[in-house]
């Protein structure tokens, strides 16, 4: 049997807490971090130096990530700032070590899941958010 697909809505940045930050949505967060951490494609995120990953979320239904992130994107920058700090106080990089396992071709990268071999992570439910929208888990460290 397939493994189900997962959705991510994440928030880059380039420094703690006065910097720039930017929200985005993908089907495959490791491929898509290395693509920021790499500069692979040209724009904002790579203007800005957005290689840090301090916040993200999975969700099983694209729609249900879409609308995550269009609410994230409303948010003033105080309360953005609230809901890294709630999982990721000293806004550390939480995929500085994915690719000392996982090192893809900047040409070719394959697709992969969001943690790279030898690493572990753990899911924390907000049961409050999975009683409004059980379709929504989130991801608070690897």
């Amino acid at each position: 049997m397939r493994k189900p697909k997962r959705f991510f809505v994440y928030i880059m940045t380039n420094g703690p807490r006065r910097h720039v930050l930017y929200i985005g949505m993908t089907g495959d967060l490791a491929h898509r971090v290395f693509e920021h951490k790499h500069k692979v494609v040209p724009g904002f995120t790579s203007r800005y130096n957005l290689t840090k990953l301090v916040y993200y979320e999975m969700f099983f239904y694209p729609d249900a990530a879409i609308a995550r992130e269009k609410e994230l994107k409303g948010w003033l920058r105080k309360r953005k700032i609230a809901l890294i700090e709630g999982v990721n106080p000293q806004w550390r990089d939480l995929a500085e070590r994915w690719y000392d396992a996982y090192k893809p071709n900047v040409g070719t990268i394959p697709a992969r899941s969001f943690a790279p071999p030898g690493e572990s992570g753990y899911a924390q439910d907000d049961a409050t958010l999975k009683r409004q929208n059980p379709n929504h888990c989130r991801m608070t460290q690897l």
